[in-house]
């Protein structure tokens, strides 16, 4: 056996061992992970069919643009796809003919639509006078975005998109403007 001198078997020591640095972003990096996964969870979980929170959501009535009264309830019973929109959001112009047309074409078979304007009515009313669209319109206003949070749109962003079966059961979600290919695979 050799004989080793003290820093030598020192620093057999220390390069068997990590330093504590080396350690701790080994171990601030292993957290960091297992939160950015159970967020992803989470956000997985939150964006499932069916599982929004819906007490309360049937019972909900708006004013529409013309004075009347839209109630949540009226359309039940039926599959429903509800679209959050504002006059100010340019994907939500864009989309609004393909959701017209979407209308036009199932509301004989049963489908249901209805836009929640998060605006302002005056602004709505001015905007449907000029580009008139075939399903309901209610205002929703600044409420709206509490409701969109409470059936899964986490940011509030707008266009926002949900589809109910005729149970009432929530289906469908869609941050971002609805494309044709949707409304297809909604449709079934």
């Amino acid at each position: 056996m050799t004989e080793q001198h003290p820093t030598q078997a020192m620093a057999e020591v220390e390069s068997a061992t990590p330093a504590p640095a080396v350690t701790r972003r080994w171990g601030l990096a292993a957290m960091a992970a297992a939160a950015a996964a159970a967020g992803a969870g989470v956000a997985w979980w939150r964006l499932q069919p069916g599982e929004a929170d819906l007490t309360g959501f049937w019972g909900l009535s708006f004013p529409t643009p013309d004075g009347t009264t839209l109630t949540m309830a009226s359309l039940r019973g039926k599959p429903l796809l509800v679209n959050f929109w504002a006059t100010w959001c340019p994907p939500c112009i864009e989309e609004l003919p393909l959701l017209s047309r979407f209308y036009e074409a199932n509301w004989a078979s049963g489908w249901q639509l209805v836009g929640l304007a998060v605006d302002q009515p005056d602004p709505v009313k001015r905007f449907l006078d000029r580009t008139p669209v075939a399903f309901p319109v209610a205002m929703a206003g600044l409420a709206g975005v509490d409701l969109s949070k409470q059936l899964g749109n986490d940011a509030g962003g707008l266009p926002f998109t949900v589809v109910f079966d005729a149970e009432g059961t929530l289906r469908h979600r869609k941050i971002g403007q609805v494309h044709e290919a949707d409304l297809k695979a909604w449709r079934g």
